[in-house]
């Protein structure tokens, strides 16, 4: 590993055969069985992933991996502005900048919680059918209705203080967000 760290360092790197990068096998018994756990363990995940009967285990990766994606979006949409570059030139100002945008994106996903909780509890009193497999499957991550140009008024007096929440819009109304994207 040095000598690999080595060339790079100095910009000499010259092709070496595989094993002179790969780290050795370890020299007693207690290494070899936690080397080969590990091995276990990937085999396993592998299989699980090409299992061609049940795709469960392949199903929960695609959802994870949707789930991030999603997060990765929402927070391009938040820090659009510099289109999504950190630009600060020093590394505390790069910590603030990822700082104030995972506080950001964390409050975003707090609002839209608390307003999709809500929304639930309102129609289920309502008398609504709404199964929990559906609320299961709504995600806090959605941004169509966050209006990310323009100024920002926060009033902790207005209606619906007493929730901290703001009334319902009524879906008859004309909606004022475009919906055709």
């Amino acid at each position: 590993m040095l000598r690999v760290a080595g060339s790079l360092i100095t910009n000499q790197v010259r092709l070496r055969p595989a094993a002179d990068v790969r780290p050795r096998e370890a020299p007693d018994p207690a290494g070899r069985r936690v080397r080969r756990v590990r091995a276990d363990r990937q085999d396993h995940h592998l299989l699980a992933v090409v299992d061609p009967v049940d795709d469960t285990y392949r199903r929960l990766m695609n959802r994870q991996l949707t789930v991030q994606e999603s997060r990765h979006r929402l927070a391009r949409a938040i820090c659009h502005g510099g289109r999504g570059q950190i630009r600060q030139a020093s590394r505390e100002g790069q910590e603030d900048q990822l700082a104030a945008l995972g506080l950001v994106l964390n409050a975003v996903v707090l609002w839209n919680t608390r307003y999709l909780d809500a929304a639930v509890a309102q129609l289920r009193a309502e008398g609504h059918d709404i199964k929990d497999e559906d609320v299961a499957r709504l995600s806090p991550l959605k941004d169509r209705h966050i209006n990310f140009l323009g100024r920002y008024q926060f009033n902790i007096t207005a209606s619906g203080a007493g929730q901290g929440l703001r009334p319902f819009r009524d879906p008859d109304e004309p909606a004022d967000i475009d919906d055709s994207d």
